[in-house]
């Protein structure tokens, strides 16, 4: 059974007191600063008077924007682990509605700003020099001007911040407070719980009865939930659809890449360059998989089984810290003090509880240490999970030291590029200190899982969001039956003949809340396109490619996607560091091939 939150050991949890100290001092806060929106407010319609306003104006809207985000973060992370509490449901719409009425409220600054023109811009930055760290977000604004609404319709928009983001909040509430599992039995008479945190464990067993009878319950719960979960998301396409429209763009792809600053060309040199060339080397690691483990048919349910099932070292959270501090040292110093501090001073929640959220995330909020959730599970899966997470907390903690709130925040583009580079770090240095060829072919598994969670899982996912917006966008109705449908065809094109569909595969859309997050899939892919070719990088240069990778992520936010790839050595205006990540791919299956 899953612990009860009160039931938890405090060791396993993060500390939240680091944000506020009592819930009495966060109920203290969000009233202040509800009343402090006049601070910036108070600069409506004298925004562009002068140089002297415009910089005040944006340093009050920074200070704002930095207390909301601790304030709306704590409440988000108290609901993160405990989504069936009462209070935490009410404190976490609370805080929905106060950064709904901050957005709105301050909505009147970019359509100010878009009065100007940029000579104008430019003269009152050489009046005023601390506009010089306003920069990109003043290009940014200047950028959008044409995709802009009228200040009253980006007034009544940014009011309705809370209503457009429900079908997110629906979906997540479903997930963890009322979406329940029914356990299921073995032939061997054993009962097993099954949950959305725990089901991962199922899917990565070598007992293939457990592995393919969990799927099949947890599908069958699923199926329950499908039509009401195909009407939430059709809303946020909906939603996605009419924005778009309003705000003058030729379709919802397009609003979207806008926003991430990323062309077209980029977006999809990823989607076709990967499907296209990655699928071979997948196919044949399922039929790897399959002649291996001795199975008749190989199922969707089966892909992530493991391929050495008799080697699966156990590791503690102690062990696995060691380890992946070990292989960061490269790193240098500063970076290694951030990891230290996130491992050792509770920003990470280990625990697995009732209404606990699945997966794993970090959460930054400027001006605090960032907050990573994972469930442990004993597994060396977890020590690169923890890699990757601490990868976003490095990340944003340079990120954070080295740029205003308004500049830390890169594309989306970019996110996951830290995370991966983590990742890819942790395996290299096993495979350097390891002498056992049954340890290096089961870290080459380990990495052919990040590659499969961010090449595989990831990029069919944004495949799935790249027909569903054209759909939508010729007026097809998104249903369960379209999603449940277009998700296995997606599939069954990719792993082609060598992998049987089950029920599992065509409701793998019902799992992820990517799709509530804009174009957000297809990024992983292009965060360790970049990674690989940045953590090559650093094994044959050494010191300058770290450096260069080290600058990209104080960079924070103040470049285009493109070029701050290109700042840390990587080129992604062409398919050329896609292809090679790919044919990385293809070599670990080669080795994998070659070592049975």
């Amino acid at each position: 059974m899953a612990l009860l939150r009160s039931e938890v050991p405090v060791e396993q949890t993060w500390n939240l007191e680091d944000l506020f100290k009592t819930d009495e001092a966060w109920e203290k806060e969000l009233a202040s600063v509800q009343l402090d929106i006049q601070t910036v407010t108070q600069y409506r319609g004298r925004v562009g008077e002068t140089a002297k306003n415009l910089f005040d104006c944006l340093v009050a809207m920074d200070a704002l924007q930095e207390r909301v985000m601790r304030v709306v973060s704590y409440a988000d992370l108290h609901m993160s682990v405990d989504g069936t509490n009462s209070v935490y449901q009410a404190n976490a719409a609370r805080a929905a509605s106060l950064l709904s009425n901050v957005r709105a409220s301050l909505s009147f600054i970019k359509s100010e700003l878009l009065v100007l023109d940029a000579e104008t811009i430019r003269t009152y930055m050489k009046e005023e020099k601390g506009l010089e760290e306003f920069q990109k977000t003043l290009a940014d604004i200047l950028e959008a001007k044409e995709h802009t609404l009228s200040p009253d319709a980006e007034e009544v928009l940014a009011a309705f911040g809370e209503v457009m983001d429900s079908p997110y909040m629906v979906y997540q509430r479903s997930k963890t407070s009322d979406m329940k599992f029914l356990p299921f039995t073995t032939d061997d008479g054993v009962e097993h719980p099954l949950t959305f945190n725990s089901f991962p464990k199922y899917e990565d067993s070598a007992n293939t009865e457990l592995r393919r009878k969990a799927s099949t319950a947890f599908a069958e719960t699923l199926d329950k939930y499908k039509n009401t979960y195909a009407a939430t998301y059709a809303t946020e396409v909906k939603k996605q659809v009419i924005e778009a429209r309003l705000r003058g763009f030729e379709s919802v792809t397009e609003m979207l890449l806008d926003e991430q600053q990323v062309t077209k060309e980029m977006y999809n040199n990823q989607l076709k360059t990967i499907q296209t060339e990655l699928a071979p080397h997948m196919r044949r690691l399922a039929k790897l998989k399959q002649r291996v483990l001795g199975l008749e048919k190989m199922y969707y349910s089966d892909l992530k089984a493991p391929l050495d099932p008799d080697f699966d070292p156990e590791v503690t959270y102690e062990e696995a810290s060691k380890l992946v501090l070990d292989a960061l040292q490269v790193m240098g110093p500063e970076y290694i003090e951030i990891m230290e501090e996130g491992i050792h001073n509770r920003w990470v929640d280990l625990a697995d509880n009732v209404g606990k959220r699945s997966g794993a995330f970090c959460s930054s909020p400027y001006g605090a240490h960032p907050y990573i959730l994972m469930t442990w599970n004993n597994s060396m899966r977890n020590t690169f999970t923890l890699a990757h997470e601490l990868g976003h907390a490095g990340h944003f903690v340079l990120a954070g030291r080295n740029q205003r709130i308004s500049n830390t925040r890169p594309s989306r583009y970019f996110i996951e590029a830290p995370s991966t580079m983590n990742e890819m770090l942790l395996s290299r240095h096993i495979l350097s200190q390891s002498n056992d060829d049954r340890m290096k072919r089961w870290v080459i598994l380990q990495s052919l899982g990040t590659y499969y969670h961010n090449f595989v899982t990831h990029i069919l996912e944004g495949e799935l969001q790249r027909r569903i917006y054209e759909l939508a966008h010729n007026g097809t109705p998104i249903t369960a039956n379209i999603l449940c449908e277009q998700k296995t065809e997606l599939l069954s094109a990719f792993w082609g003949e060598e992998v049987e569909m089950d029920d599992l595969a065509a409701l793998t859309w019902m799992r992820q809340p990517h799709y509530y997050m804009g174009l957000y899939p297809y990024t992983y892919s292009a965060g360790l396109t970049a990674s690989t070719a940045a953590s090559q990088m650093i094994q044959e240069e050494g010191q300058p490619a770290v450096d260069r990778w080290l600058s990209a992520l104080k960079a924070g936010g103040t470049l285009k996607p493109l070029q701050l790839m290109k700042l840390a050595g990587v080129d992604m205006s062409t398919p050329e560091p896609i292809k090679k990540a790919v044919a990385y791919v293809g070599s670990l299956v080669d080795e994998l091939e070659n070592s049975f």
